[in-house]
């Protein structure tokens, strides 16, 4: 009887180390929860800052002076007969 219960004892430690340590356990099922989380955020992420491109997308399509402001800012084009200044905070 001793032989048995012995017996039984292994295959429950057996089962609950599969259950808790396995390919299947409980610890890795936590780890792909955690993983599922972080890209399900970097997801959301990425979907907000396509939708931002994709009004900047339509507003450079629809008016010209969106392009002309993207222009002056990020090139620093200026219009025939403008003057350019450049303010600087002093002397170095």
């Amino acid at each position: 009887m001793r032989t048995v219960a012995a017996m039984l004892l292994l295959l429950l430690i057996g089962l609950q180390y599969q259950s808790w340590f396995g390919d299947s356990g409980h610890f890795k099922a936590a780890a792909l929860k955690a993983q599922l989380e972080a890209e399900e955020r970097r997801a959301e992420l990425q979907k907000q800052r396509n939708r931002l491109l994709r009004g900047e997308v339509m507003a450079l399509t629809e008016s010209d002076a969106a392009v002309e402001a993207r222009a002056r800012a990020d090139l620093g084009m200026i219009k025939e007969g403008e003057v350019f200044y450049i303010v600087t905070d002093g002397p170095r």
